[in-house]
């Protein structure tokens, strides 16, 4: 079956330069998390600088992984990220369980995670009380439009994905640079000399928990490896992406988070989702702050729409290398992008909204592809041979809070191991009848 489509050989493009390429990776990241997770971190370590060392050694260890996808995405430049990596560094079942998991956990989850937040956002925006049903419906409508968007060529895709992230960058450090100039004296969480976390807080159980949702908030760092089959000069411009883009994005993160420790009290910030919001109506007062959260709201449909462009790329490239369904390998003849992969992402993510609920996907995606990118490091060191520091560093801290996300949270566990056995029932369904057909048997 064609499904419509014609069936000569039709090939990704080699249409997006540098700065494109950056604005992915930081579109494709800054987002729900910087604007989310803050309130569930300091509600579990009531400590605002904890809460900056935590986003300071994220940083630090996205920017260890970025040196080594770096190297991975140089040395294999094609579509389809840790499910490439993985494929060529521990063999098929290993690149298979990757592109699973960026299906489900990698780009389905965050969809649907931060269409809910923009739902949040947005109602709060217009100060409009509503159901929890219109909510998701609110988010499963800007799931269904941005995927139309990305079915047109990439081009266009990528120049609205740039346009939409250097608004939201322009954005984040207007809101940061003003927030810090209307900022009343008297307002903050410090006293000078308290510049050193709590010992209680760096010590507990929470912290490396909490360092997970972090993780979530700097997840998408790598979104550049996505479409390294439509990179213009790949070798150079895929590292270079996720370098420069890491960097923007931890000034982004220090930034925003020192604004909200500044204005916000311990219980203003507790278990709060719209922290953006808050800020912005203290600092500014109620008028000027519906700009500042307008530009938030903008902002979040910037990550959806990078996740939205990137994540289908991977399920095309497992189709068409027969590890996944034939449908999913068909790219439009003329606007030559992977159409069917584009609607199975959105109807996963829109299952998502509609059954799950925001804290809950934070976990389960952080803990989940934790798993995925300490196992995509460890395969370059596999293939170099020798012993890589920055490997080493990242693989170590990603164990320590997937440990202590299990002693914790043993329903994340559970959650994420159901996800790959999923998939390895799956990749076996398939396996098995590659190997009916090479009987004779169709």
């Amino acid at each position: 079956m064609n499904y419509g489509f014609k069936e000569e050989k039709l090939v990704l493009k080699r249409e997006i330069g540098l700065i494109p390429a950056i604005m992915l990776v930081v579109g494709n990241t800054v987002g729900t998390g910087i604007f989310t997770t803050s309130g569930f971190i300091i509600k579990e370590l009531r400590d605002p600088v904890a809460l900056l060392f935590l986003w300071l050694l994220g940083g630090l260890i996205a920017f260890f992984g970025a040196l080594s996808y770096a190297e991975l995405g140089r040395l294999f430049p094609r579509a389809g990220g840790e499910y490439v990596f993985l494929k060529e560094t521990f063999g098929e079942i290993f690149g298979f369980l990757a592109g699973w998991i960026s299906l489900i956990v990698g780009f389905s989850a965050p969809i649907a995670a931060t269409a809910i937040a923009f739902s949040k956002y947005f109602l709060e925006l217009f100060s409009i009380q509503t159901s929890e049903l219109i909510s998701k419906l609110l988010a499963v409508s800007v799931i269904l439009l941005l995927s139309l968007v990305h079915t047109q060529r990439i081009k266009i895709g990528a120049n609205f994905q740039t346009g939409i992230t250097l608004f939201k960058v322009f954005f984040l450090f207007t809101f940061i640079f003003f927030g810090f100039i209307y900022a009343k004296e008297g307002m903050t969480n410090f006293e000078i000399g308290s510049l050193v976390p709590k010992k209680e807080a760096l010590l507990s159980l929470s912290f490396p928990v909490s360092l997970i949702y972090v993780m979530y908030a700097y997840s998408g760092w790598n979104a550049a490896t996505y479409i390294g089959e439509e990179i213009k000069n790949p070798q150079k411009n895929i590292p270079l992406a996720l370098l420069l883009g890491i960097l923007v994005i931890a000034t982004l993160y220090l930034g925003t988070n020192y604004l909200y420790v500044k204005v916000l009290s311990f219980e203003e910030m507790a278990g709060v989702v719209e922290l953006g919001a808050k800020t912005a109506e203290k600092v500014f007062g109620k008028e000027l702050s519906f700009i500042f959260t307008a530009g938030i709201t903008l902002g979040l449909l910037s990550v959806l729409s990078a996740m939205i462009l990137a994540g289908p790329r991977v399920y095309y490239a497992m189709a068409r290398d027969g590890v996944f369904f034939k449908v999913f390998s068909k790219i439009h003849p003329e606007k030559k992008t992977p159409i069917f992969s584009i609607l199975l992402q959105a109807l996963i993510a829109i299952f998502m909204v509609l059954t799950s609920t925001f804290e809950a996907l934070l976990l389960y995606i952080g803990f989940t592809l934790s798993l995925c990118a300490s196992l995509t490091v460890l395969g370059l060191m596999k293939l170099k041979k020798k012993f890589i520091f920055s490997a080493f560093a990242f693989i170590l801290v990603n164990l320590w809070m997937i440990i202590f996300t299990i002693v914790t949270k043993p329903l994340t566990l559970l959650a994420g191991m159901l996800t790959i056995l999923a998939g390895l029932t799956l990749y076996y369904f398939k396996f098995n009848q590659k190997l009916k057909t090479k009987g004779g048997k169709a």
